[in-house]
């Protein structure tokens, strides 16, 4: 999977929308099955390590340390996740010969191979998100037979889930107060990492500090993150977009608990205690 600039793809890339027809197959009887699974940078959302870690019904930070590299964004330093590739090999550590160890928790990127999406900002039509098509030398699929829709290869790959844990993610990436004049503390960061990816280390700041007395949340919540991964990321986004951007999408306790320390503690909270 080749990487583009998103000026590349928006100069050069021809538009596909949901009924645009294309051809492609992948799969053993395919000359080139399984090399285009190695020397690339396959960005993980939040949602795709929470489905491979429990697919290999590992611990987070277990995951996190063995199969992922970590690095801020130039431009807003926003924590990036990228799986990592085999030291020696280069290749995906899950890939075998018959194909994907992992197939059923593919990453988002994997699944939409070959196709792209971009949405441009902008409020005019050429400014809506559409799909461009990804040709490589190497990949002899794009000279198969077999004919799909976008829409019918979105359905194919099973990507409902993957969008939907999805959109609150891109919403919170594209808030503005990354564009503030001063850059976040590097414990915000830490935090913002904890619990968009680790997240049970996530789990754990939650039950074992005073996170539940110093704010008010809905006792059918706590026990739905207490056992639900998607249940604890989708208060992720409500937590971070209230300790990073001071939205209104979390309830400090009133009274707080009598504490003289408590206003500086309700700040910790938003600094990622160690």
């Amino acid at each position: 999977m080749p990487e583009f600039t998103e000026q590349e793809i928006l100069e050069n890339s021809s538009r596909m929308g949901l009924d645009t027809r294309f051809k492609f197959c992948c799969g053993p009887s395919v000359e080139c099955f399984n090399r285009c699974c190695g020397d690339v940078a396959i960005l993980l959302s939040p949602y795709d390590v929470l489905r491979l870690k429990n697919a290999l019904h590992m611990d987070s930070s277990e995951f996190l340390e063995k199969y992922t590299l970590s690095m801020r964004s130039r431009d807003k330093h926003i924590p990036a996740v990228f799986l990592r590739m085999d030291d020696e090999t280069r290749r995906c550590p899950f890939v075998t010969e018959s194909g994907c160890a992992v197939y059923n928790h593919r990453p988002w990127a994997c699944r939409m191979y070959p196709l792209g999406m971009a949405e441009p900002k902008g409020p005019n039509a050429a400014a809506q998100r559409f799909y461009f098509l990804v040709q490589e030398e190497l990949c002899q699929g794009h000279r198969a037979a077999n004919e799909h829709s976008v829409r019918e290869w979105i359905a194919a790959q099973k990507l409902d889930d993957f969008d939907r844990m999805q959109a609150p993610f891109l919403e919170l990436m594209s808030h503005p107060g990354w564009e503030g004049p001063e850059p976040l503390s590097q414990q915000k960061l830490d935090m913002c990492f904890m619990s968009l990816y680790d997240l049970d280390r996530f789990r754990r700041f939650i039950s074992e500090t005073r996170f539940l007395d110093l704010f008010e949340v809905d006792e059918a919540r706590i026990e739905a993150i207490a056992e639900d991964d998607e249940e604890l990321l989708d208060f992720a986004f409500d937590w971070l977009a209230f300790s990073l951007f001071h939205e209104k999408r979390m309830k400090l306790r009133r009274p707080l608990p009598a504490n003289p320390a408590a206003a500086s503690e309700v700040e910790a909270m938003s600094n990622l205690p160690g």
